[in-house]
């Protein structure tokens, strides 16, 4: 089941800085890699103040989680605003060999 989850930019987020200047960008970027390896996060990319993120997972439950483990979270950078259940009708999703590196 894919659900869209919108991660807003937190109080922390320096909007003096572009997304790759952040603080622990690079521990942020090597977990979300993860997180795309393990399939669960299927597409993903910032939008707006923040970041949409298509995940595929069986629960809903399973989502905060695997967010709250990402160096950026306990950090105030990013937290979630929103998780949308998405039933895809058109099209589909192929899993992209994209790094965040």
């Amino acid at each position: 089941m894919h659900y869209a989850v919108y991660r807003a930019w937190g109080p922390a987020w320096d909007r003096s800085r572009s997304l790759r200047e952040q603080e622990k960008w690079a521990e942020h970027a090597v977990y979300m890699d993860a997180l795309v390896d393990d399939g669960f996060i299927v597409l993903g990319g910032p939008l707006g103040d923040g970041a949409m993120l298509i995940v595929d997972v069986d629960d809903e439950e399973e989502i905060e989680p695997r967010f709250a483990a990402d160096p950026w979270t306990p950090m105030e950078m990013l937290q979630t605003a929103s998780v949308d259940r998405w039933q895809i009708l058109l099209g589909g999703i192929e899993k992209q060999p994209d790094r965040v590196e």
